[in-house]
């Protein structure tokens, strides 16, 4: 079996203006990092998935958890595209939780 190694890249925007609002805020960022997603700028996470089909059942499972107020977007991208990402302010971080170099497939 051939895996294509993907990311799911999660970008949300959510209001924090009632206390239920800051509330629904802080429950799903904690799932987020509970599903494995990294925060690799703010309201931008991102999880490896072993194929396409792994990341779109990911994608689903959110709806169960998504806050009823704000924008919350998705966007499933290769490892190779991903890697091609340029940073044009600022200096990538060579974080190694955020590295395909140590993927393993089981």
């Amino acid at each position: 079996m051939r895996y294509r190694v993907m990311r799911l890249m999660l970008f949300f925007d959510l209001p924090v203006l009632t206390s239920e609002q800051r509330r629904n805020y802080r429950r799903f960022r904690k799932q987020l990092i509970n599903e494995g997603f990294l925060m690799i700028q703010e309201s931008v996470y991102v999880r490896v998935a072993i194929n396409r089909k792994s990341a779109e059942f990911l994608e689903k499972r959110l709806l169960d958890v998504v806050p009823p107020e704000g924008i919350v977007q998705t966007l499933i991208v290769t490892e190779k595209q991903y890697a091609s990402m340029n940073f044009l302010v600022g200096a990538s971080i060579d974080d190694v939780k955020n590295n395909d170099d140590k993927v393993i497939i089981i």
